[in-house]
């Protein structure tokens, strides 16, 4: 028999694990947000690479063909122009594995994020 694989417990466990192609992607989007995100907690949410800071700001994971990026509907509408040549859902990014990623473009939407999620914490402070 062959056991199953354990989860990944890490961020850095998620990537080493990732097929090799997205590896090098992976480990560039982590360090962008990072920077963007500083304070921002690192974590897997639901198996996959998360910061947060008081709530989720971003998650991102790797596919075959592409990184998905999660930042929430609100930073898909807000950034629908600058999107536009990327394959978008509701709250989802793909950026292709062959082609390089927007970094400046992923930290504009982390930074956004971060404001979103003060102003929506502000509501509930006493």
């Amino acid at each position: 028999m062959n056991p199953k694989k354990a989860p990944p417990k890490s961020i850095t466990e998620y990537i080493n694990a990732a097929p090799k192609e997205a590896q090098k992607k992976l480990r560039e989007m982590r360090a962008c947000i990072r920077t963007s995100a500083p304070g921002a907690k690192e974590s897997l949410k639901w198996g996959m690479p998360a910061f947060s800071c008081r709530r989720i700001l971003i998650m991102f994971a790797a596919f075959k063909h592409h990184i998905g990026f999660y930042p929430t509907a609100s930073a898909v509408r807000a950034f629908a122009n600058d999107l536009s040549k990327f394959a978008t859902a509701k709250g989802s990014i793909q950026f292709p594995l062959e082609k390089p990623l927007p970094l400046p473009l992923i930290r504009k939407i982390t930074a956004f994020r971060i404001r979103e999620s003060i102003e929506k914490d502000r509501k509930w402070r006493t």
